[in-house]
């Protein structure tokens, strides 16, 4: 079993769908920015679907990253905790992800594995068609995501050492 006190940063979506490349995308600029504790894993879920299970597993807590299915402007930033993404059935689809992370959300609580916290912070998308770059107004949103993400490991105690020069990020499908 994983250490309990692991945290987990996971940034899921399809690169080469435009918008939902957020999550990746903000992964790898968090890794390229910041020295983060070794109980925290920044994680590039890619696009899990129903085997989202194992992120989100026997972790203290869970940060998921994405875009979002939700009223709004695109580029606006949406927040959804634990109870929010399993408690309404059928619940508006939040992400293209969503059918994996409650499913598997809802089996962690059967098993006794689920994270104490998980939140998942969506990004409303303006463009999800083919194509690598995020749209400006989600590419506009990335710095309001990585200080959401700092914000809620803050809370959990978690302070990641700003790089004095950052690292280049790994955006392979750029």
């Amino acid at each position: 079993m994983t250490d309990p006190k692991l945290i987990r940063i996971v940034g899921i979506g399809n690169v080469l769908m435009g918008d939902d490349g957020l999550g990746p995308y903000a992964i790898q600029i968090l890794g390229s920015r910041y020295d983060f504790p070794t109980h925290v894993e920044l994680v590039d879920g890619g696009t899990p679907g129903l085997d989202f299970l194992p992120y989100i597993s026997h972790a203290r807590a869970v940060i998921v990253l994405d875009t979002v299915s939700s009223k709004g402007t695109p580029g606006e930033i949406k927040i959804y905790r634990d109870g929010e993404i399993i408690g309404s059935a059928p619940p508006p689809r939040m992400t293209p992800h969503q059918p994996g992370l409650r499913e598997s959300l809802m089996a962690t609580e059967l098993t006794d594995a689920s994270p104490e916290e998980m939140v998942l912070i969506g990004v409303v998308p303006e463009n999800i068609e083919q194509g690598t770059t995020l749209s400006a107004p989600v590419q506009a949103a990335v710095e309001e995501v990585l200080k959401t993400v700092l914000d809620e490991l803050g809370h959990l105690g978690v302070f990641p050492e700003a790089l004095e020069t950052p690292r280049d990020p790994e955006l392979w499908w750029v």
